[in-house]
């Protein structure tokens, strides 16, 4: 009935006119995504971290929403006279600032009279990073004017924010260079001008759609989103749904050889594709809903927010695009009207079939090889300056202030004490390694705050070393924050996610594959597959980050996001071509639909799985770190399972495993007669 009313010569248009008027006013909801975004590490820390009953304790003795701009000038011969007084006219002029906020400290020439250094309060509203980047544009605005040669950095907290929010404002790129990768793909896939023009069209409505949705979610239900969750949400909403309407053009197409009228090909043609794309669409669906157990605020918010965007992309491809399909006719597939045929697929899974014990054992050990470059991953996060793929002027900053200033300096590291223990407590952080200082404590209220500055740069993983040491030595007596205990606790909070979520995605989709399949030997070999596939993904990339791209390091959240992302859509490709050779082993049986199934799903599984590869390798455009090894590791890990997981190891298994691959249901009873005569002659 369903596939009737989408399908049909009159409802189609119906179709079209709903998501026309739905899209109307998701287009306006969802330019107003980013107004809904939390950018700020504190908010997306769980209640419980140490850091967040800092900022709760400590708001008592300062304003909690403000945070350092460390302003340094430098000069390459030497700050001058004249150099100072400008430093010191421009301290009076941040004073005036909007966003400045208490006494602006300075300005101090250094020791070796190489640079000077202003400490600036900033004020952090519900904006985070966007308004602190227009403040500190703000201040640079200021500290360029009549320069004359002297350098403007700004560092601390207030440094990092602007940096980081210049560097995802390059995400408006991601969307338009993530639409021409797909263009491409399909263009050299269908060998049409027009028919990648639907796909795109509807991926792009599903996009818009879902933005609006996780913008009412934020603003009205308390989902946490940031500006990683929105480009990680276009790439994904552009390949999953991509995909989806590739397997649906596939079975289309297929369906346009046997029926005259195109309505009735489509209807069939729903029928036949909605199963294997609704499981698919469903198992990354819930996939990524398991993210919502993670502590960090910003993890479990990408979950929803990114489930949401694969769910819609899939009711775009089941209604908007087949509408779309036959209201344009058979005509949008000029020139190229006719199927290709699975030759090149069906050599391939003919060479498999001479030896396929041999193939799976060999594919296994070399997959099994690969994963050994995980010894090397550093996943332990990674510092500010640390985060961005090229040099920022927050490193120059740092770099300064390490060389000329105390590195701590402005942005101290927060303990906070019962007022009767602090000169205790100031004691024992004073003795703590890579603690440069501790300011006398002020007393209120029966607590103590102390500041401490840190010898080396807030942020760096020295710096966090030293807090983690400060911790250990009042463990009991006080507690630590500040922005360095921030990125900490983040980390940590990542760290803990992933070693209890990790296990729950691997036990809750195979529970979906066998409720699926039916069977239980199938889904514990496609998992092992999938997760052996993992495990060779995250080994080239560790050895690509650490031998090509010379990166620090990788966040703590990072092997979490690759395994779901990666679990998630690496069994998209296995259902799309199991549930196809169960249902050929119907008719030929399982050794024979392992062979036919390879044939008719080769070619557009390839096609989709080098669509969401080029899609998630967009986000290399970014000049983010954690955007190119979360792109690199899922395009390689979805490449490598297209084309050799689920095309070669897969397909050998079934070959070997043969008819127990569907146990413990009865191995024959879903065969025909026919099926079973073929399987036994084949088996002679």
């Amino acid at each position: 009935m369903w596939a009737e009313f989408v399908a049909g010569r009159r409802t189609k248009w119906v179709v079209i006119a709903v998501w026309v008027l739905l899209l109307i006013p998701a287009a306006m909801f969802a330019g107003r995504l980013g107004d809904a975004e939390q950018n700020d590490n504190a908010a997306w820390l769980p209640a419980d971290a140490e850091s967040t009953a800092v900022v709760e304790r400590a708001m008592r003795f300062q304003p909690a929403d403000t945070v350092p701009a460390i302003v340094v000038y430098d000069r390459p011969g030497g700050v001058t006279d004249a150099d100072f007084a400008k430093a010191r006219a421009d301290a009076e002029t941040f004073h005036n600032l909007e966003g400045v906020v208490g006494t602006v400290q300075g300005p101090v020439r250094s020791e070796d009279g190489a640079a000077i250094q202003t400490v600036v309060q900033v004020r952090k509203d519900q904006t985070g990073w966007e308004g602190l980047g227009r403040i500190v544009d703000g201040l640079t605005a200021v500290g360029q004017t009549d320069a004359d040669g002297l350098a403007f950095h700004v560092a601390g907290p207030a440094g990092y924010a602007s940096d980081s929010i210049h560097a995802f404002s390059e995400a408006g790129g991601l969307t338009t260079i993530t639409a021409l990768v797909v263009v491409a793909i399909l263009l050299l896939t269908y060998r049409s001008p027009l028919l990648p023009l639907l796909p795109l069209l509807t991926a792009g409505g599903a996009l818009a759609a879902a933005e609006a949705l996780i913008y009412l979610l934020a603003r009205h239900a308390g989902l946490t989103v940031n500006k990683q969750t929105s480009f990680i949400l276009v790439v994904l909403v552009f390949g999953a749904a991509t995909d989806y309407a590739l397997l649906l053009v596939a079975r289309y197409r297929e369906e346009l050889g046997r029926h005259d009228d195109r309505h009735a090909a489509m209807a069939e043609a729903l029928r036949r594709s909605s199963p294997a794309i609704v499981a698919s669409a469903a198992t990354v669906a819930v996939s990524l809903l398991l993210l919502m157990l993670a502590s960090l605020n910003s993890t479990a918010g990408m979950g929803p927010a990114c489930a949401i965007g694969v769910l819609v992309g899939l009711v775009a491809m089941l209604t908007l695009m087949p509408a779309l399909l036959v209201a344009c006719g058979r005509w949008i597939f000029w020139p190229s009207f006719q199927t290709r045929g699975g030759a090149f697929w069906s050599r391939i899974g003919a060479d498999i079939a001479r030896r396929p014990r041999a193939v799976w054992i060999g594919t296994a050990l070399g997959l099994g090889a690969l994963s050994l470059g995980l010894l090397g991953l550093r996943a332990d996060g990674l510092s500010n300056v640390d985060q961005f793929t090229g040099r920022t002027q927050l490193a120059a900053a740092e770099e300064l202030q390490a060389k000329h200033f105390p590195a701590g300096a402005g942005d101290p590291v927060y303990v906070v004490a019962r007022a009767d223990a602090a000169e205790r407590v100031r004691s024992a952080v004073a003795a703590v390694p890579g603690i440069a200082a501790v300011a006398p404590p002020v007393v209120k209220d029966g607590d103590a705050l102390l500041l401490a500055e840190l010898a080396d740069p807030p942020g760096s993983t020295a710096a966090m070393h030293t807090v983690e040491r400060v911790r250990a030595a009042v463990h009991g007596t006080a507690q630590v924050g500040g922005s360095t205990a921030v990125t900490l606790d983040t980390q940590a909070a990542a760290a803990r996610d992933s070693r209890l979520i990790i296990p729950i995605v691997l036990a809750v989709v195979l529970l979906i594959l066998a409720l699926l399949l039916r069977a239980v030997v199938a889904p514990l070999l496609l998992m092992a597959t999938v997760v052996l596939s993992f495990g060779a993904a995250l080994g080239v990339s560790s050895l690509v980050f650490n031998h090509v791209f010379g990166f620090a390091g990788a966040e703590a959240s990072f092997p979490l996001l690759v395994f779901v992302f990666l679990v998630a859509l690496g069994i998209d490709y296995n259902i799309f071509l199991v549930t196809r050779v169960r249902e050929d082993s119907r008719r030929h049986g399982t050794r024979r639909g392992a062979l036919t199934g390879l044939a008719a799903t080769g070619g557009v599984i390839t096609s989709a799985g080098l669509v969401l590869a080029g899609t998630f390798a967009a986000m290399a455009s970014l000049p983010l770190v954690f955007a190119a090894e979360l792109g690199f590791a899922v395009a390689f890990g979805v490449l490598l399972d297209t084309l050799i997981v689920r095309s070669v190891l897969v397909t050998a298994l079934t070959l070997d495993v043969g008819r127990w691959m569907w146990w413990p249901a009865a191995a024959t009873a879903c065969e025909t007669p026919a099926a079973r005569s073929s399987r036994t002659a084949v088996l002679r």
